[in-house]
């Protein structure tokens, strides 16, 4: 039962990164923004917020300098997109490879580097009841606030008017820019909060979850995260259990390995992606589901002017 505990405590820490990454994305692509350079900004922001914590001793630094390496690359990518018309996948893809070469340019240094000794993040009493006490209580304070914030950006985006504005920019700058909404301005919002929440992800990555810093650390995740908001059909619920089902399938590798399932290792390390692909798969079987709740002008470059 122990065994199982831990694979419950194991798929939420790993969740947390794809969830936190897939709701940023998602905040994006609400806009009308896709952002592919997802994989580069949570690999600078997995350095920079490593490299925080190892000079500072504090997660919270670490965490905000992650924050801020992300929305400060995506801001770049939002000027380039929104106000130059740059092609948003192209643009994306480069900012991807620009942040998977420097990263591992900047962290060079920080290979060897060790973290400052981790505290307990075990909440009283409740993390002493068995079995559940381990599996859910245990954890660190960003897996409960990833939760309630999706619960959040729930409320934000179906009952609230900023929540409405930032939706018809999804679906239809046009009519948004005629009815006197700064599209730009909003779009620029929404990409630098997603960049923000990527920056995050790479973040815990780097200082929670593994704890160290590794040249391609993030191993696809940002890709994963990106995959995720399309399996989710653009729905924050969805993302949350996309991403802890996704979390489940990367951590059951290790536990069927610890339990003495005889499979060969390399096919275990691929089930995660093997996921991503049957699951997108399956999805697009039905695209008529897939176009009712895509934002219908996601993709698409504005122009005020016309």
């Amino acid at each position: 039962m122990d065994s199982y505990a831990l694979l419950i405590a194991a798929t939420l820490n790993a969740g947390t990164v794809l969830a936190i990454a897939s709701l940023g994305l998602l905040i994006n692509e609400k806009a009308g923004i896709v952002n592919l350079g997802a994989e580069g900004m949570m690999l600078c922001a997995a350095i920079g917020g490593f490299a925080t914590v190892v000079h500072t001793g504090s997660d919270v630094l670490g965490f905000a300098a992650g924050m801020g390496v992300g929305a400060l690359m995506a801001a770049v990518f939002g000027g380039l997109v929104i106000w130059l018309n740059t092609n948003q996948y192209a643009t994306g893809l480069a900012l991807s490879l620009f942040g998977g070469g420097f990263s591992a340019f900047a962290g060079i240094a920080y290979v060897q580097e060790r973290m400052p000794e981790r505290p307990s993040f075990a909440i009283p009493w409740l993390a002493d009841i068995p079995f559940v006490g381990p599996a859910l209580f245990r954890q660190h304070p960003l897996v409960y606030l990833t939760v309630l914030f999706a619960a959040l950006l729930i409320w934000f985006l179906y009952r609230t008017r900023g929540g409405l504005i930032l939706r018809s920019v999804g679906e239809s700058p046009e009519s948004a820019h005629a009815l006197g909404y700064p599209v730009r301005r909003i779009r620029l919002a929404a990409v630098v909060a997603g960049g923000a929440l990527c920056g995050l992800a790479g973040a815990y990555l780097s200082i929670i979850y593994t704890p160290l810093w590794v040249e391609g650390m993030v191993a696809g995740k940002g890709w994963i995260a990106l995959a995720l908001t399309t399996f989710a059909t653009w729905r924050p619920a969805r993302v949350l259990l996309g991403a802890y089902l996704f979390g489940g399938v990367t951590m059951l590798q290790f536990h069927l390995q610890g339990i003495g399932v005889d499979i060969p290792s390399q096919f275990l390390s691929m089930l995660p992606y093997l996921a991503t692909i049957v699951v997108l798969a399956l999805i697009s079987r039905n695209p008529r589901w897939i176009r009712i709740n895509m934002p219908a002008a996601i993709g698409k470059p504005f122009y005020p002017g016309t």
